[in-house]
């Protein structure tokens, strides 16, 4: 993470902003217990469920039980408030920063903590399994690895400051096309080692207080209903927190009941006292089921000190310096430079700036869109009209260009197109065009036939064809949505203030059909779910790329992506040299020197791929297991060691239910992207 100057309060403020994260304890556990002990049955029954506005839990006052307020969003906290704006999901994968993803967690928790927020619905972990899932700029990407490192770290950042995280969403929701209808199928292993992961990790090892289950049917059940995905797994993995509906997906008070779920959001659906009671009564659901209940909910707030101190901290301004500072630090680390014929930095001269997103900040929809602090949103134009008097910057709104206009872009020394979608083109509870919006690619074709110096700036959550300009623009910079602060981050790299570091989070095809998922993505209509009466019909989405999604299918299908897994460009060049494998007590560490051989200061990413030479069950050519992202200064040279634990070279064994690791010979891949491989070591398990 870059360093700033920051004020004495937010100096201070960062001496304590990686502290150790709120966890449920043992003594946590026993007065939960107690309390449960002393409940009601309708006291139980009402704590279980949403109550007030959708967004709080029930308040039992006779027990010193208070309503806790929750709020979305993984950009920053929403719901009846206006906060700091961070960038996306995919943003924050894109950094391969784990300080920028904790730093953007620790800013979210203050900005609750000051709003008297206790439970944030964030973070979104679903895999990107194709370029159409509307809330993929909510999430972090193709690879579980970098997925739950991401996740792990923003969630640390949250919880530290007695605020409640939630990941999400509990499982295999990686579309939103018909959500609540189309069930996700996939085999066990597929779902260990793929899209289980990032939750596995955010409890075993992040201490998460809170999983929200999916809308979809997993494996022909619905999520909140699911004994075996909550059970069998979540609570296996050692799990005690609260698992959440999401909301309005939950079906029958029986299956709520019974599959483990703690409380269902927004409201009692399922939960009502004359829907509950009598199950309870005529024996069909145990009371002690209720108790448990109301047990995971009540140790988690107590953990986080719920019961006995103000849930709004009014030392903490809403409007906080060093959450805007986090902001910043994750848009400039963001965006991801696709292609540069050289233009780029733009040192001096006149610019026009056009686009639908180029005079506002663009973002996604659903529970990811907020409202900002007014007056804190940097848009592209703005950021760039900042830059100061080497730059001429002009703003043309009109996408039928008169002769004026023309004769501006024209002369212009470089003219910015910020293209891409928005809160109504790319939103949850739906899915999305491959192809820019309507008109577009039109309006920049206009602008590159007369400057062949256009750049094309893109916001977005995931791949779009850009086949139809790729070759004929002067640049092409991923940008996501950045947040409030992305305009002024994107002038920074513009101008090359700070060069780009951003990297790609999937693997860019290039074509839609050439993603291995492409052809399983939408519901296999014939295949309908007829195995209960008491159910409608759902279609399935079966996930029959299995383990090859992403960069691992490239390998196995034989398909050359137009930018692989970890490319981003840079203003600078590296060499990567040295490189050895040091044993450690659980694994091994990669040691090798990166120098930065260019012009200006950058930040290099490595990352470290384990690949298995005779595996003895089919698994991916290679793996990301390892990234560290560092500046480097020109002409200096910095040291990376990258460990790498025993489990990183394992795989899931479904015969036996567990993980093994196969003795014998790897080789392990230290890149600056999937496809670009500097160093190969060879390792041996013995």
């Amino acid at each position: 993470m870059r360093k700033l100057i920051l004020t004495a309060a937010s100096l201070l403020l960062a001496s304590f902003a990686f502290a150790q994260p709120y966890i449920i304890t043992q003594s946590d556990k026993d007065r939960a217990a107690e309390i449960v002990s002393r409940m009601t049955l309708d006291e139980k029954i009402a704590l279980i469920s949403g109550k007030d506005d959708g967004f709080h839990t029930a308040a039992i006052p006779r027990l010193g039980i208070p309503s806790v307020r929750m709020a979305d969003g993984p950009q920053g906290v929403r719901n009846n408030t206006y906060s700091t704006y961070y960038p996306c999901g995919i943003g924050l994968a894109a950094s391969f920063d784990r300080d920028v993803a904790k730093g953007v967690g620790n800013g979210i928790g203050l900005d609750a903590t000051a709003r008297g927020v206790r439970i944030m619905l964030c973070p979104g972990v679903n895999i990107y399994r194709s370029p159409l899932c509307g809330r993929n700029f909510e999430y972090y990407g193709e690879d579980p690895f970098l997925t739950s490192e991401i996740a792990l770290n923003y969630i640390q950042g949250i919880q530290q400051h007695r605020v409640m995280a939630t990941i999400k969403h509990f499982a295999l929701n990686n579309q939103e096309y018909q959500r609540h209808r189309v069930g996700s199928v996939a085999d066990e292993r597929t779902l260990n080692e793929i899209y289980f992961p990032a939750f596995r990790k955010a409890v075993e090892q992040g201490d998460v207080a809170a999983v929200m289950t999916s809308y979809n049917p997993v494996n022909e059940v619905h999520a909140a209903e699911n004994a075996w995905l909550i059970k069998d797994n979540l609570r296996a993995w050692g799990f005690d927190g609260i698992v959440m509906s999401d909301w309005k997906s939950t079906y029958t008070t029986l299956g709520v009941l019974t599959s483990g779920l703690d409380l269902e959001m927004p409201e009692n659906f399922t939960t009502k006292v004359e829907m509950v009671k009598p199950l309870i009564e005529n024996g069909v659901v145990p009371e002690a089921n209720l108790d448990l209940m109301c047990q995971h909910i009540l140790q988690a707030f107590i953990a986080f000190g719920l019961l006995d101190l103000p849930a709004k901290d009014e030392s903490i301004p809403e409007d906080y310096e060093y959450s805007r500072n986090m902001a910043y630090n994750a848009a400039v680390e963001a965006p991801v430079l696709l292609t540069n014929n050289g233009l780029l930095p733009l040192k001096k001269g006149r610019i026009v700036v056009l686009g639908p997103n180029a005079n506002t900040v663009a973002y996604g929809g659903g529970s990811g869109r907020m409202d900002p602090i007014p007056g804190r949103n940097i848009t592209p134009y703005a950021g760039l009209k900042a830059l100061g008097k080497k730059y001429d910057v002009q703003f043309i709104e009109s996408v039928d260009f008169t002769s004026a206009e023309k004769k501006a872009i024209q002369k212009a020394d470089a003219v910015i197109v910020v293209a891409g979608f928005n809160y109504k083109t790319e939103l949850e509870n739906h899915d999305r065009t491959y192809r820019l919006p309507d008109g577009q690619n039109e309006l920049i074709a206009a602008a590159s036939a007369l400057n062949k110096n256009t750049v094309v700036i893109i916001n977005s959550g995931g791949e779009v064809d850009i086949t139809p300009f790729k070759d004929n623009v002067a640049a092409i910079i991923m940008a996501w949505y950045g947040g409030q602060e992305g305009g002024r981050a994107l002038a920074d790299i513009i101008s090359g203030k700070v060069s780009p570091s951003g990297r790609l989070p999937f693997t860019f095809w290039g074509s839609e059909d050439k993603n291995p998922a492409a052809k399983y993505y939408h519901a296999d209509t014939a295949a309908i779910h007829r195995s209960s009466k008491s159910r409608p019909e759902y279609p399935h989405s079966t996930y029959k790329e299995g383990l090859f999604v992403g960069y691992r299918g490239a390998e196995k299908f034989g398909v050359e992506p137009m930018f692989p897994f970890g490319y981003g460009l840079s203003y600078s060049s590296f060499a990567y040299s040295g490189g050895t494998v040091v044993p450690t007590a659980d694994g091994c560490e990669i040691v090798l020197t990166v120098s930065n051989t260019g012009k200006v200061d950058a930040m290099e990413t490595v990352q470290v791929y384990v690949a298995p030479q005779n595996p003895s069950v089919i698994r991916p050519a290679y793996e990301l297991k390892g990234f560290d992202k560092k500046m480097i200064a020109k002409g200096k040279s910095v040291e990376f060691c990258i460990p790498l634990s025993y489990q990183d070279f394992s795989y899931y064994d479904v015969a036996s239910r567990s993980w093994k690791v196969d003795a014998g010979d790897y080789k392990i891949l230290v890149g600056s992207s999937s496809s670009d491989i500097k160093i190969s070591l060879d390792y041996t398990v013995r």
